[in-house]
């Protein structure tokens, strides 16, 4: 789950990291009557779950409340990334000296968290991690022992030989990483977090990522989910019990299980198309699910073909044949649909499937092939038109 900057500020000040003063507007004239409060000049800053708002446009410095006005009138209502700016933080600007990275996430490999500091702040860390990896620094933390104080300190001089600036960075190494622990995070990061020419350190921006498994424990991080600003399928998978990531190809997946999802794209990959999707219906038999999947997939309209690859064990094949039979009923998709069922009333699943002109093939090689080509010959015929 994630949440807003401002959210995720809110969390850092209860662990005592600093964060410039700001409040949350939705309108220009309340951006104007927070930045006559702030009395200096402010950063006016898009709330929306992407990332590049800058780049887009979506975060804007006024130098005082009628300037901060004409900015949030461009601000609010613009489209970022298909999102549309509904709510902007507005913040006291501050002078910079120098901006750094640092950040807490979960080393899937290691099983441990890693915090991650860099000089090389301001920018996305994984452009920094491609070009110039080695400006950045990690450390694994022992999740019985926790972060200790001379690990902190290592990677506070890692980005500051100055004494001073490194010893105000170690506290906040230590709240961040305990924020990131207490609040079941998988990512938690200041970017970027900035020193001023008075010697101040600051984390101008916030951004934190709630492992969804955790959600129970943490009712009040649940409430600050804003379903308005998720990605309309993804908000209506986890509203069904499936787990749906948008991706940027064409090929549309529905298939049960994550490690048969995962070969799935990889094998989609692997053929030369991208898939536009990573959609697990899960492991029971419930044809709503399937209508569901459908109708979130052919909501994307850069798919050019669904791709069904299912595996029945407890998915019964028939069950899932029923619900692609209902989902033609209900939706008529316009793009071809290619199928692999294998396993638990396989015969059945086939026989139903034959009624509406499906065919159905037990092979993933083949599926995979025939999915792209019915791909390609799709875009060929939207270009011809």
């Amino acid at each position: 789950m994630k949440i807003h900057e401002y959210q995720a500020k809110e969390i850092f000040l209860k662990y005592k990291i600093p964060v410039p003063p700001g409040e949350v507007a939705t309108t220009p004239e309340q951006v104007k009557e927070i930045a006559q409060r702030i009395g200096k000049p402010v950063m006016i800053k898009s709330q929306v779950h992407v990332g590049g708002r800058g780049k887009a446009g979506g975060i804007k410095p006024a130098q005082n409340p009628d300037e901060a006005y004409q900015k949030a009138e461009n601000i609010l209502g613009m489209d970022i990334k298909g999102l549309k700016v509904k709510k902007v933080l507005v913040t006291e600007c501050k002078d910079i000296a120098s901006e750094a990275y640092i950040g807490v996430i979960v080393d899937r490999k290691t099983k441990k968290s890693v915090i991650m500091v860099s000089a090389a702040g301001g920018i996305d860390i994984e452009e920094v991690a491609r070009t110039t990896p080695e400006k950045i620094f990690k450390m694994e933390v022992d999740p019985l022992l926790g972060l200790q104080v001379y690990q902190a300190r290592d990677l506070a001089y890692k980005l500051y030989s100055d004494s001073k600036t490194a010893n105000q960075t170690i506290p906040v190494i230590m709240r961040l990483y305990q924020a990131f622990w207490e609040n079941d995070c998988s990512l938690a990061e200041i970017n970027p977090f900035i020193t001023t020419p008075q010697g101040e350190v600051w984390a101008i921006d916030a951004k934190i990522n709630i492992d969804d498994n955790g959600l129970e424990r943490h009712p009040e991080i649940e409430e600050l989910r804003d379903s308005d600003a998720e990605e309309p399928g993804e908000n209506d998978a986890r509203q069904q019990g499936l787990s749906f990531v948008k991706l940027d190809g064409n090929i549309g997946c529905v298939v049960n299980g994550a490690g048969l999802a995962m070969a799935t794209m990889d094998l989609v990959k692997h053929f030369g198309a991208e898939p536009a999707n990573f959609l697990d219906i899960g492991g029971s038999s419930n044809p709503e699910k399937v209508v569901t999947a459908m109708r979130i997939i052919t909501r994307d309209p850069n798919v050019k073909a669904i791709l069904f690859n299912i595996f029945g064990g407890i998915t019964r094949c028939d069950d899932v044949a029923n619900g692609i039979v209902a989902a033609l009923k209900e939706f008529k998709p316009k793009v071809p649909i290619v199928v692999r069922l294998t396993g638990t009333n396989e015969d059945k699943a086939r026989d139903i499937l034959k009624e509406v002109g499906l065919s159905v093939t037990s092979s993933m090689e083949d599926v995979v092939k025939k999915a792209i080509e019915k791909s390609r010959v799709t875009q060929l015929q939207i270009f011809e038109k």
